[in-house]
């Protein structure tokens, strides 16, 4: 049982990613209704054939409840299926699936995901003491009883990077570490980033030697081996495979899935280094039909290289322990013998908060339907697709076809 390649994406549009300072302030609902209205056209579809959405709302500025309502509203749809998804850097891939098994079900046609990253404007007497208090110290939880409040923030674990590095140090002391493996990872997507008009580092290449000589920010892991955080956002258009077949470009089906969430926190994982992308990327595998040999790309979430060598490693396309043997064999880039985020990946395309993973599904999909430019592979019709929450900690795959 499983998605039946009866939904596909059919097209998306995001911002150009930019740094907060400079990116345009926009209320959340109208970034929506632009998001929305530009992937729209770009698929040739009317706004009132959509009768689906899918939202991020925990970020949401203008409501904390009953989103999927307000936007509709706002949008001036009338919806047999809303909902909302909160995965982290999972959310993008957690809303292709979800859409489609929607649509497969029948309970609808067309659905919008979209996730808004640009900050909205405050009002000039808006109280921003609240928003000072969760963010401090990086934290997420750090409302009086959890636990990450209670028991990992006390103790200096704050946030994503010092979780990544954890990972990163338990790696290497079970396995070996290779700087200069895992420097490779950026090295490979600077170079696919320069290929890229849209991505925040298009025109600065950098080396291995450039990777090492980065700042230490929480050991093993270099500035240069950690994602910027940027304003961007983006929406995803999918619709009934039959419909598909007369959108402007080539429809993408959705294949296979999986998703598995173990803990929030590295801190109470029962193996940090066992990631739930194993189990989610076995699921899509078995339920596309499809092995890790047989996909033509690979856009894997990317906020550190270590995760990109644990998703290597758990989704199969190596064995467990031999990723750093597997980063000093293979070429990553575009023209390489395993292409793998030929956007630049979100180290060197760019972060959009919570939207970032949304890049990699939209990589994929203009790789399938030709429209790369000259990242364009040669081989297109397959793509793995990885998206990652939190610390490790909530992990989902997708496995897209062209029709």
């Amino acid at each position: 049982m499983g998605l039946s390649g009866q939904a596909a994406l059919v097209a998306a549009i995001q911002y150009k990613p930019e740094k907060y300072g400079t990116a345009p302030r926009m209320f959340h609902l109208e970034q929506v209704a632009d998001l929305a209205a530009q992937a729209l056209s770009d698929a040739g579809l009317a706004l009132a054939e959509v009768d689906g959405l899918i939202v991020h709302g925990p970020q949401f500025h203008e409501a904390s409840i009953f989103v999927p309502a307000m936007v509709g509203e706002y949008l001036g749809v009338a919806l047999n299926y809303a909902e909302v998804v909160d995965l982290g850097g999972a959310s993008s891939v957690a809303m292709v699936w979800r859409a489609a098994a929607a649509i497969e079900l029948g309970m609808c046609s067309t659905v919008v995901c979209v996730i808004p990253q640009r900050m909205a404007p405050f009002a000039p007497d808006e109280d921003m003491s609240e928003f000072v208090r969760a963010s401090r110290f990086g934290g997420h939880s750090t409302r009086y009883g959890a636990p990450e409040a209670e028991l990992d923030l006390p103790y200096g674990h704050m946030a994503q990077n010092t979780g990544y590095a954890l990972i990163a140090q338990r790696y290497a002391a079970m396995h070996g570490y290779d700087p200069a493996a895992l420097a490779r990872i950026s090295v490979a997507q600077r170079f696919n980033a320069c290929h890229n008009p849209e991505a925040i580092f298009h025109g600065q290449p950098i080396t291995v030697e450039d990777v090492l000589a980065s700042r230490m920010v929480a050991e093993p892991l270099r500035v240069l081996e950690i994602v910027m955080s940027l304003a961007g956002g983006g929406a995803m258009i999918l619709t009934r495979a039959d419909r598909a077949k007369d959108c402007r470009h080539r429809a993408v089906k959705v294949i296979g899935c999986g998703e598995h969430v173990q803990s929030k926190s590295p801190s109470y994982a029962r193996d940090m280094l066992a990631s739930p992308i194993g189990p989610a990327s076995r699921r899509a595998f078995e339920m596309s039909g499809c092995r890790p040999t047989d996909m033509h790309m690979a856009q894997i979430y990317d906020c550190y290289t270590i995760t990109v060598l644990l998703t290597l490693e758990d989704a199969g396309f190596c064995p467990k322990g031999e990723g750093l043997r597997f980063l000093r064999e293979h070429d990553f880039t575009f023209k390489g013998d395993f292409p793998m985020n030929t956007h630049g990946g979100q180290l060197s395309f760019g972060q959009a908060g919570l939207a970032g993973g949304m890049s990699q599904v939209i990589e994929a999909m203009h790789q399938i339907q030709g429209r790369a430019g000259e990242r364009q592979l040669a081989r297109h019709d397959l793509a793995y697709v990885s998206g990652t929450g939190g610390v490790m900690s909530e992990q989902g795959a997708l496995i897209l076809q062209g029709a």
